[in-house]
């Protein structure tokens, strides 16, 4: 079985709500990595020193390389990266190899036979 990792960088007000489409579109967990910071095209707002932005959480699936796209496109859509900037972003890394992971792969083996 192969897996690809999903990097989400999401408002930290949307974080459920991404978890939650992902559970729903195969994705069995996830790591939560809080008060992150980025910055797009435009530098972001400051006030006496003060950063003005909202905070950002990464979050860190690693699913199963046949449920990868699907995922991806509902936490997009969750999280409605397209539709303003600075929303938040996702993206698909191909993992190599990965080890703690056999519980998920008896678990997601019925899933990927079904989709396939």
């Amino acid at each position: 079985m192969r897996f690809k990792l999903i990097i989400a960088f999401v408002e930290d007000d949307k974080t459920d709500l991404i978890l939650k489409t992902a559970r729903e579109h195969g994705a069995t967990g996830a790591t939560v990595i809080s008060n992150a910071r980025g910055e797009g095209l435009k530098q972001s707002k400051t006030f006496f020193g003060l950063n003005l932005e909202v905070q950002r959480d990464v979050v860190l699936f690693l699913v199963e390389e046949h449920l990868t796209r699907a995922i991806l496109e509902a936490v997009g859509r969750a999280g409605k990266f397209d539709d303003k900037p600075g929303t938040g972003i996702a993206l698909q890394v191909d993992v190599e190899d990965a080890v703690g992971v056999m519980h998920q792969v008896q678990q997601l083996t019925s899933i990927v036979e079904e989709e396939i």
